[in-house]
């Protein structure tokens, strides 16, 4: 990444870049408004030679008024080009129409956190996810996924599974490398990874701690593809300290799950699961850390997703700095036997085991 002690603008740049900032809201509803009409495909279709307003509004069926106001801020913002005639995609506008990435984050963005981050001072000035009301009535986020409106349910089940998934194959090499008989899967949500598990070793049982409402998605899929006799669910609240945990498990796995915890509740956690590790239990944190990714973009995508955590998820959590948490990880009693970063998408995976 770059180095964030040096400033990367001059006074007038500093200035342009404020006012891209001041209007950031306006350029973000303009691409999506103009990804969501078809304007963009029609004007890749057309290709090198572009479309005139005319032509695009003939095609997408919106006005030449509506056409042309959009895509003058499409020119101001680079996401298109245009030759005082015909319009046709820049670089920019290719990766907001075909990008995976970016469309999983834009409609997350879109659809889970945008009326929601008009709440972030209150979020921030409470602890509390004050954006959350523009969802649903619950306390955190995680007590009504199920339950969100069906646009916000699908973006957000979008934007997790397309940067965990991409990790899967790396990760079940390193996680089977030891055979293990047992693995207790701690915030399974939906139950992808335990479906993982169970289809890449044939007599591993899997059970998943988790809220009640995600046990309930999670065993349904675990139903539908026929390991109901080898996933269990486990019932738990783990913001109660008094949780107790599942016992004799080869392998503990908590994925993208911590960062859902303020660095106490973190400890709370990590302390009830090293209290039921036998001597040859494996713990697996797979996490992303902000300052662990190879591009300035991910550093960026991470730290904007974390104030998500503060305004909608619980009001307390947040993707974390890697050192930081590993000073968590220390207090808990527990060390680091190996860390691999540059999984998949970014993600860090640490093996830990409890202090000798």
């Amino acid at each position: 990444m770059l180095n964030q002690n040096i400033d990367p603008y001059n006074a007038l740049e500093a200035k342009t870049e404020a006012q891209k900032l001041a209007f950031a809201p306006i350029v973000f509803q303009t691409a999506r408004t103009l990804r969501d009409l078809g304007i963009l495909t029609a004007i890749d279709d057309a290709g090198n030679e572009g479309l005139s307003a005319d032509q695009i509004a003939q095609k997408t069926g919106v006005s030449e008024y509506g056409v042309k106001v959009l895509l003058d801020m499409a020119i101001s913002a680079h996401i298109v080009l245009w030759d005082n005639t015909n319009y046709s995609l820049a670089n920019l506008g290719f990766f907001l129409l075909h990008d995976g990435m970016t469309n999983a984050n834009l409609d997350f963005t879109a659809d889970v956190c945008y009326a929601a981050m008009m709440h972030l001072t209150e979020s921030i000035e409470e602890g509390k996810p004050a954006g959350l009301k523009e969802l649903g009535d619950w306390e955190t986020i995680y007590q009504g996924l199920s339950r969100l409106p069906e646009k916000a349910k699908e973006s957000w089940f979008k934007f997790d599974h397309f940067y965990s998934d991409r990790s899967f194959p790396v990760l079940l090499q390193k996680v089977f490398a030891s055979k293990p008989k047992r693995i207790v899967d701690i915030g399974g949500n939906t139950g992808k990874w335990a479906m993982q598990c169970c289809q890449h070793d044939e007599k591993v049982e899997v059970t998943i701690v988790d809220l009640p409402q995600q046990l309930e998605m999670a065993m349904k899929n675990a139903k539908e593809h026929g390991f109901e006799q080898r996933v269990t669910p486990y019932p738990a609240n783990m913001l109660d300290k008094q949780q107790s945990l599942p016992e004799s498990a080869d392998v503990w796995w908590m994925s993208q799950f911590l960062d859902c915890f303020s660095p106490m509740e973190i400890l709370s956690i990590l302390k009830r699961v090293k209290a039921q590790l036998k001597p040859d239990s494996t713990v697996y944190i797979l996490e992303l850390f902000w300052d662990a990714q190879k591009y300035d973009a991910a550093a960026f995508s991470l730290n904007a997703t974390s104030l998500y955590f503060t305004c909608l998820a619980n009001g307390n959590s947040r993707f974390y700095r890697s050192e930081d948490f590993l000073e968590i990880v220390e207090e808990a009693d527990l060390e680091v036997v190996e860390r691999t970063d540059n999984i998949g998408l970014g993600h860090t995976l640490l093996q830990l085991k409890a202090k000798s």
